[in-house]
C-alpha cells in the first residue's frame, strides 16, 4: 500500500540557513574577486589584484559576516512569513512537478549574484585596513563586476536547474 500522507514540511532551521548561504555566498566571493579584477582592468580605474594568502585571509571576514547574514535573514523571514508558508508551498509545488525547469529562481540569481559582489568589495576594502592590503574601487567597477556576476549566478541557477532535471528533482510522483 502507497503512503499517501506527507510528512509535516517545516521551515529550514539555523544549519540550512548557514549553511546554503556559506555555499552560495563562496561561490560568489569568488566570481566576484574574478569580475572585480576584470572590470578594474576593462575600467582601468582602482587596484586590485589580491593574492591567495590576501584571498583566504578576506575569506574569514567574510565567512563571519555570511554566518551572521544567514541568521539575520532567517529571523527576518520568519517575521515576514511566520511559519514560511509561502516556502512550504513552494517546496509542494517542486514535489508536484510546478517549479521553474530550467532556471533555480532566476531572478534571486541576478539579486543574489549582484549583492554578494558589493559585499566582497565592501569586505576586500574593509580587510585592508585590518591587514593592510592595497585595494581600490571605484563604484563604476564594482557596477560593472557586478553586471558581470550576474553571468556567474544564471549560470550556477542554470546548472542547479540541469541537475535538477537530470535527477528528476520536482518531478510529478506517481
Amino acid at each position: 500500500m502507497a503512503l499517501t500522507a506527507k510528512k509535516d514540511q517545516r521551515p529550514p532551521g539555523p544549519f540550512i540557513w548557514i549553511s546554503v548561504t556559506l555555499l552560495w555566498g563562496t561561490v560568489f566571493f569568488f566570481t566576484s574577486i574574478f569580475m572585480l579584477k576584470a572590470a578594474s582592468d576593462i575600467l582601468r580605474q582602482g587596484f586590485f589584484n589580491p593574492s591567495w594568502r590576501e584571498i583566504f585571509s578576506v575569506y574569514g571576514i567574510h565567512a563571519a559576516i555570511l554566518v551572521v547574514f544567514a541568521l539575520a535573514a532567517m529571523l527576518v523571514k520568519r517575521v515576514i512569513d511566520p511559519g514560511s508558508t509561502k516556502q512550504v508551498r513552494r517546496w509542494q509545488d517542486i514535489n508536484e512537478g510546478k517549479g521553474e525547469k530550467i532556471f533555480i529562481s532566476f531572478a534571486g540569481s541576478i539579486a543574489t549574484s549582484f549583492l554578494f559582489t558589493g559585499l566582497t568589495a565592501a569586505n576586500f576594502s574593509l580587510a585592508a585596513r585590518i591587514f593592510d592590503l592595497t585595494v581600490e574601487f571605484s563604484v563604476p567597477a564594482i557596477f560593472l563586476a557586478a553586471l558581470f556576476n550576474i553571468a556567474a549566478g544564471l549560470a550556477a541557477s542554470l546548472i542547479v536547474g540541469i541537475i535538477f532535471i537530470v535527477g528528476k528533482v520536482g518531478s510529478r510522483k506517481g
